[in-house]
């Protein structure tokens, strides 16, 4: 795979010109993957709060799943959170980024963990409230490089997600641009630019993903592949990945089933990048 050094900037041109050689409307795509907003919702406590003090984490995953909340479940829950954290939170911000050519960074303060409700998806907790305004391209990249290795240790030492599962699930997140597109552009480049992409922050995203060409009888996809667990198979309403590497016998069944029935979904909350 090509290197940033080969593939410099202006990420969201390129990705349009891929898109626009596989006859696809890169703004149209883009604003059908983006959700609607959080809009009123409560939060428990920010992000920032979270960092600074991560038994605040712990204890409100007690509280919530009572049922189970022993350490092994209870360091799942945190794993597949972040998971969320990524696709809920950085998965939209670079949607906006590759439609708009700009997007706001990601803000700690305001980022919170909402309460569990009846209705609500089991797996879906975080909610961004962006405040200050959008960033060029440079700097989204430059800024939010930083902001993933900064949170790392917290993740990695006081809640104890893996290395693998940080790492990917940052990926997933950075990566939705692509997964809104993984089974309707040239496979073979996407995968070169998603990779270049992730490259290019810095850190040690794209040494935990990667993404693949495959082929599902006669259609050729691109899909990303983690190299790293996420624990959602622990969870009494988890299941495996459909990009996990550890179980890649369970993610290419998911991705046939995918390209076996098209009227699914493939917005980039679902499979792929994480579900």
């Amino acid at each position: 795979m090509a290197g940033p050094e080969a593939m410099p900037g202006r990420w969201a041109e390129r990705y349009g010109r891929l898109l626009a050689a596989s006859g696809l409307d890169r703004e149209a795509i883009l604003s059908q993957a983006l959700q609607p907003s959080a809009g009123e919702c409560r939060g428990l406590f920010s992000l920032k709060q979270c960092l600074l003090q991560p038994a605040l984490l712990r204890d409100q995953l007690a509280r919530d799943y009572p049922q189970v909340a022993d350490a092994r479940t209870i360091r799942a829950r945190v794993s597949v959170l972040h998971q969320d954290l990524a696709l809920r939170v950085i998965g939209p911000l670079s949607l906006r980024l590759f439609r708009d050519g700009k997007a706001p960074v990601p803000d700690p303060e305001r980022i919170f963990l909402a309460p569990v409700t009846a209705n609500e998806a089991p797996l879906s907790r975080w909610f961004h409230l962006p405040k200050h305004p959008p960033v060029e391209e440079s700097t989204f990249i430059r800024e939010l490089g930083c902001l993933a290795s900064e949170w790392y240790p917290v993740f990695r030492k006081a809640l104890g997600v893996s290395p693998g599962a940080y790492w990917s699930s940052i990926g997933l997140g950075l990566g939705a641009p692509f997964s809104a597109v993984w089974n309707l552009a040239e496979p073979r480049a996407l995968c070169e630019l998603a990779q270049g992409w992730l490259e290019a922050f810095g850190n040690d995203t794209n040494q935990f993903i990667d993404w693949i060409p495959a082929g599902f009888g006669e259609q050729r996809t691109a899909i990303p592949q983690r190299k790293g667990c996420c624990l959602k198979y622990l969870l009494p309403d988890g299941g495996y990945c459909g990009t996990c590497g550890v179980y890649r016998k369970e993610r290419l069944a998911a991705a046939r089933a995918q390209v076996s029935h098209p009227a699914r979904s493939s917005r980039p909350d679902q499979w792929p990048p994480g579900q």
